[in-house]
């Protein structure tokens, strides 16, 4: 399958309720086939996730440590400029005694070269790819499940891709854009493609230039086989480090506020954090009951709030890895439905969310009342819902307004709000919310007062479901793109559009803008 049938394939299977829902993940689980232990070792279910999950990080095209490529089947087998020195070979075919990965992969005194500065691989591990070897080193990897895209062969689009993140550096100079298997660095004003920084991952979910610029993080995957983060040099255009992350698509990453760590929500209901230099995890929270979509630091960065399918935002506290509260309400109806996106503001730990209800909800972190379960008394505000389920909201630089963008049925919407009202809760709001029984009447005020002061400032309808926002530092403009696989600049003053281009060189051809139209309709 060529990348252009495949990038067809992605416009319309890229996006549901996760944007990466399969029609089997509602099927009911089929039962576990019997494996025969006399069978030959299968390099594509056995050894490829194990190489996967601790070499291939540091052992790709866009990272070969050593020369040495373990991505490609022909290069896994040869090895690296060490075995080139010494005349060896890294996979003898039935000879796993001259086979120098063996001799680099088992441990001496407890301690094996391979992988460094990591505990040997399990003696299950290494006896399996020594059997493998023994077999005659057979590569039974699907066709269409073989690494093809590398900085020497990227990419052909013979359309344009469903993006689904977008972000501006701090400087206000880049645009990062996702794509298939990479991120399109631009020109922040869309007049030049600057670099395409493309990894192991078919699938870019999220995208976050780091708090100083220097670095940008990026998270995906492959359904079903892999998620993956990675860290970029911006400036060299290098990858500084990509790190397996289970056996599914990985998403909704952030930065700490000092750039130690990056965050990210996972398929298998965890939000997880990783040091953003040397992949290691640091944290591993489990309080989410579905996938993990969207993740933020506080100010602070001593904590995180998460969004999932679970309809739910919660608190988790960094350094403890400890579950702090809901900050969403679990009250049935409350929300109705998984949550996608959160964002801070710039200037308080108030933090915004949408998902499948269409409504964005302002939520603070510090109770100013008792907890009782099933109450909603973090809300600040919520605002009128959109059509079709928000897939991004982020609040404008000076922390007075917000976007959030929409899908449904093939149309999408961007929606500009206020947020330039007073956050703390009045004392009349306070005393409802401190009483254990609510009358009808008081009940009624409540929900008048997180309704009230809110506005809908501007709202820019398109053919084409929207999935990602960002603002320029600056605040002038926002940048959305989705379904139709186009980049469109919005005036922040007026809602106007201000160019649109197509962010992936379509065809062979050369590196450059294509331009489209303009079609705001």
């Amino acid at each position: 399958m060529n990348s252009g049938r495949i990038c067809r394939s992605l416009s319309t299977l890229f996006l549901s309720t996760a944007l990466a829902v399969s029609a089997s993940a509602a099927s009911a689980p089929k039962m576990a086939e019997k494996e025969d232990p006399n069978a030959p070792v299968s390099y594509f279910k056995k050894i490829r996730p194990i190489l996967q999950a601790q070499c291939q990080g540091c052992h790709q095209p866009a990272k070969s440590k050593g020369g040495y490529v373990m991505t490609d089947f022909a290069k896994l087998l040869a090895g690296g400029e060490e075995c080139t020195k010494d005349k060896k070979q890294a996979v003898v075919a039935k000879d796993p005694a001259k086979s120098f990965l063996i001799e680099q992969i088992t441990p001496d005194g407890g301690k094996a070269e391979m992988p460094p500065k990591k505990a040997p691989l399990p003696d299950t591990d290494i006896q399996l790819i020594r059997r493998w070897i023994s077999e005659g080193a057979i590569d039974d990897t699907p066709p269409n499940a073989r690494q093809r895209f590398d900085l020497d062969h990227p990419p052909i689009y013979q359309r344009p891709p469903v993006i689904t993140s977008l972000a501006f550096s701090p400087d206000g100079t880049l645009l990062a854009v996702a794509g298939f298997h990479e991120v399109l660095l631009w020109k922040a004003d869309g007049s030049e493609l600057v670099a395409r920084l493309i990894g192991l991952s078919e699938r870019i979910q999220s995208v976050r230039f780091s708090p100083d610029g220097k670095r940008l993080a990026a998270v995906g995957g492959r359904p079903a086989q892999m998620g993956e983060v990675q860290i970029w040099d911006v400036e060299k255009r290098k990858l500084t480090l990509s790190a397996a992350i289970g056996f599914d698509t990985v998403y909704g990453v952030s930065w700490s506020p000092d750039g130690k760590v990056v965050a990210f929500g996972c398929p298998d209901n965890s939000m997880r954090a990783i040091n953003a230099e040397t992949g290691k995890q640091v944290l591993q929270a489990n309080s989410h009951s579905d996938w993990v979509l969207g993740t933020v630091f506080t100010h602070k960065g001593d904590q995180l709030v998460s969004v999932g399918r679970d309809m739910s935002a919660k608190l988790t506290e960094v350094e403890s890895q400890r579950f702090i509260d809901n900050i969403s309400s679990i009250t049935p109806g409350a929300l109705r439905g998984g949550l996608q996106s959160v964002a801070r503001h710039p200037e308080r730990d108030e933090f915004l969310v949408g998902g499948a209800d269409g409504v964005p909800q302002a939520y603070r972190l510090v109770r100013k009342v008792q907890r009782r379960i099933g109450d909603n008394a973090l809300c600040i505000r919520k605002w009128p819902a959109m059509e079709g389920r928000i897939y991004a909201v982020q609040f404008a630089p000076d922390g007075k307004s917000f976007a959030a963008t929409s899908s449904l049925d093939g149309t999408g919407t961007v929606n500009f709000y206020n947020y330039d009202f007073d956050t703390e809760m009045p004392a009349d709001i306070l005393a409802i919310e401190n009483k254990a029984g609510r009358t009808e009447e008081e009940k009624k005020k409540e929900e008048d007062h997180f309704t009230s002061n809110v506005k809908l400032l501007a709202s820019v309808p398109f053919n084409a479901g929207v999935y990602a926002l960002s603002y320029q530092p600056d605040g002038k403009a926002v940048a959305v793109a989705g379904e139709d696989g186009k980049v469109r600049m919005i005036s922040a003053a007026d809602a106007k559009v201000l160019k649109e281009f197509v962010p992936v060189p379509i065809g062979a051809g050369p590196l450059t803008t294509q331009t489209v139209k303009l079609d705001s309709k």
